[in-house]
């Protein structure tokens, strides 16, 4: 059904069942490393057996349920069985340690979180028993946490058992208790403008916001997402990115699964790995952030692996070096490759640069607003729209905008205007044709090789320092990551430190990435005539203090 914009009113559960109806025994999910394969019909039939074990397992229409993963197949599988029983997917970063994990659970309030045993240096299983000790001893699915008092169910993404936690195959195996009618049931009591997925982003102040997205506003930018890299059933796409970020969930899954396209995914960034599998399946898009895509250029044995099946694909999350973009079309035969913009608030994708567009516009541009979203430059102070050439904040109003922050009222009507606007942040500069170049950030945010680090929350991490009297955080340029984590340091009379006391007190605390790679000590901050501290001054002053290594 379309609504009168042109757009699909379905929910994500809809999008599969079409999607599985029509396209049946083509590919829908593949694993390389492990030759997992599943066909639509197949993927969509371990879709529905999870949703009814969820269901079984007592998860209402509106739950939210954690998923703290890698990119196994049963996150994908998760993504729509969440769906299609109207809970809540909340995506979890699988970088986070135990004081992020603490903080969302308590923000998010939420009922239902599923795990894998750990990633790299931490311990998934222990992290969660630390933070909820009663698990150890409850009955499942009757737990009752004083920290928590929301949280009623863990369960463990794989076979093995784990006090307190459900494991996979009783999930799955619990699902015959629910009838198809009841299934049927709870999938027609659901609306595409329901909230189905949950990420936490850090918006422009304080701290990491719950940000809630409707099928509606992920399901159709999916849809636009695919269209513009003109996706059919015959389409395999690498996705070598975290599907808890919408680089993978959005514009990686639901862009493939609106147009029956073969998710070709990895469970980690593996250059090696990556190359295997778009040679072995013919792939012919595949995504990552600029240093993804240097990673495997600069492979040694990238002139080993056969690339010509790749036409597509998005490089996405920074800036990318013109030389860069010459050799992935040149080397890679990727010569529709397509960059993109948008915020985890824009569902998230808000402009796209187009198929054929030449070379100059997708290194300085992200080009064009996507069909049935509006975006314009407005003067920051007044609100007022300004003429082409000049710079002023990106604002994006359309289905994309998401619904709003998780109980927080307040930083929702800061971020999205009365006429539906969402203000981003950002500053940029949108030619006479609508294409929009980004030149700067309103907010301190520092993004570091895709990954958005708002400097406030490691601010207040460091302030349980005993020695630290004043911390400001900003921005240091990096050659490899765009930028790096800077902390500038005013110590308390008396008190010593080395840099590496900042590194050992986060370790094992605050993901690996937030932990601030350069830490210099000073005895004041450049600040306005007003008093306000100047972070961009700190950011200039970085080149002076480490000249050689940044």
């Amino acid at each position: 059904m379309n609504t009168e914009h042109g757009l699909r009113d379905l929910t994500l559960g809809q999008i599969l069942d079409r999607t599985a109806a029509k396209f049946p025994n083509q590919p829908a999910l593949v694993y390389v490393d492990r030759n997992f394969r599943l066909t639509y019909r197949e993927f969509n039939r371990m879709v529905d057996e999870t949703a009814k074990g969820l269901m079984a397992l007592g998860i209402q229409k509106g739950e939210k349920v954690g998923v703290w993963a890698t990119n196994i197949p049963f996150w994908v599988i998760f993504q729509f069985a969440t769906a299609k029983i109207g809970a809540v997917l909340l995506t979890v970063n699988t970088n986070y340690k135990t004081a992020e994990l603490e903080y969302l659970l308590a923000q998010s309030e939420t009922e239902n979180l599923f795990i894998i045993d750990r990633f790299q240096d931490t311990d998934y299983v222990n992290t969660v028993y630390e933070l909820v000790p009663e698990l150890k001893t409850c009955q499942r699915g009757h737990l009752s946490s004083p920290k928590f008092p929301r949280l009623k169910r863990v369960g463990f993404l794989g076979p093995e058992k784990h006090r307190g936690m459900y494991t996979l195959p009783e999930i799955r195996s619990l699902g015959v208790i629910v009838s198809d009618a009841d299934y049927r049931a709870r999938q027609d009591s659901l609306n595409p403008h329901d909230v189905v997925n949950m990420q936490y982003t850090s918006g422009t102040t304080g701290f990491p916001k719950g940000v809630m997205l409707t099928h509606y506003n992920i399901g159709n930018n999916g849809y636009w997402i695919g269209a513009n890299q003109k996706f059919t059933e015959k389409d395999r796409v690498c996705l070598p990115v975290p599907l808890f970020h919408c680089f993978g969930c959005v514009l990686g899954v639901l862009a493939a699964v609106n147009h029956g396209a073969c998710m070709v995914i990895q469970e980690g960034f593996d250059p090696l790995m990556v190359m295997a599998s778009v040679e072995q399946e013919k792939c012919t898009a595949l995504y990552g952030v600029p240093t993804m895509f240097i990673a495997l250029l600069e492979h040694p044995l990238f002139s080993k692996f056969d690339f010509s099946s790749l036409r597509t694909g998005i490089m996405a999350g920074s800036n990318c070096p013109v030389h860069v973009m010459e050799q992935v079309i040149e080397k890679m035969h990727m010569k529709d490759i397509t960059i993109c913009y948008g915020l985890t608030e824009t569902s998230p994708v808000m402009t796209y640069t187009r198929i054929g567009d030449e070379m100059r516009l997708r290194v300085e541009t992200v080009g064009r607003a996507l069909p049935h979203v509006e975006v314009k430059v407005v003067d920051p102070e007044t609100g007022e729209p300004l003429a082409p050439g000049l710079q002023g904040e990106v604002c994006c109003r359309g289905y994309n905008v998401m619904k709003g922050y998780y109980n927080n009222p307040g930083a929702t009507k800061e971020a999205i205007d009365g006429e539906g606007w969402l203000h981003s942040g950002d500053l940029g500069v949108m030619d006479a044709a609508g294409n929009l170049s980004i030149t700067g950030r309103q907010k301190d945010m520092i993004i570091r090789g895709g990954e958005n680090i708002y400097p406030r929350e490691i601010e207040e991490f460091l302030y349980r320092m005993e020695d630290i009297r004043d911390v400001q955080v900003a921005a240091v340029p990096s050659p490899k990551y765009g930028e790096e984590v800077g902390a500038f340091i005013i110590l308390k009379e008396g008190s010593t430190l080395e840099p590496s006391d900042i590194a050992d007190f986060c370790r094992g605390k605050i993901s690996r990435y937030k932990i601030p790679k350069y830490v210099h000590f000073l005895t004041g901050y450049p600040m306005t005539a007003s008093g306000k501290i100047q972070k961009y001054k700190l950011t200039e002053m970085s080149r002076e203090i480490w000249p050689d290594r940044i």
